[in-house]
């Protein structure tokens, strides 16, 4: 189930899909199949040779291309989604969804509470 976009990204990547350019889209997602997994960006491309060569480049496997036309594409997960939309310079993607998180929250205030006064 994906939540977390707009009717208006989707049409975005899906129009970019079809014109045969690398998409992609994040979203949330939640899966049983990967506890601790929230997020799932999508790789999109209409054009499945560029999509295999997009894979082989970032050193995915191709066969795990899901093959649904008229959207053809690869999802990435965890460290691996991290490391491609930074390289692709999509940080915004990155920010939205809290990927830069290290899953340390700190809490400054209290911790500048918790420090003796020196007074």
């Amino acid at each position: 189930m994906a939540f977390g976009i707009t009717r208006e990204e989707l049409n975005r990547w899906k129009e970019a899909v079809t014109r045969e350019e690398i998409a992609y889209l994040t979203h949330y997602w939640i899966d049983p199949r990967f506890p601790g997994i929230k997020t799932v960006t999508k790789v999109g491309c209409a054009n499945r040779r560029t999509l295999t060569e997009w894979c082989l480049a970032n050193g995915l496997n191709p066969a795990y291309i899901h093959d649904r036309p008229p959207f053809p594409h690869y999802d990435l997960i965890g460290q691996k989604q991290k490391e491609i939309l930074l390289r692709e310079g999509l940080r915004d993607q990155l920010e939205r969804f809290h990927l830069l998180d290290d899953g340390v929250h700190r809490d400054e205030d209290a911790e500048d509470k918790a420090k003796p006064s020196s007074g």
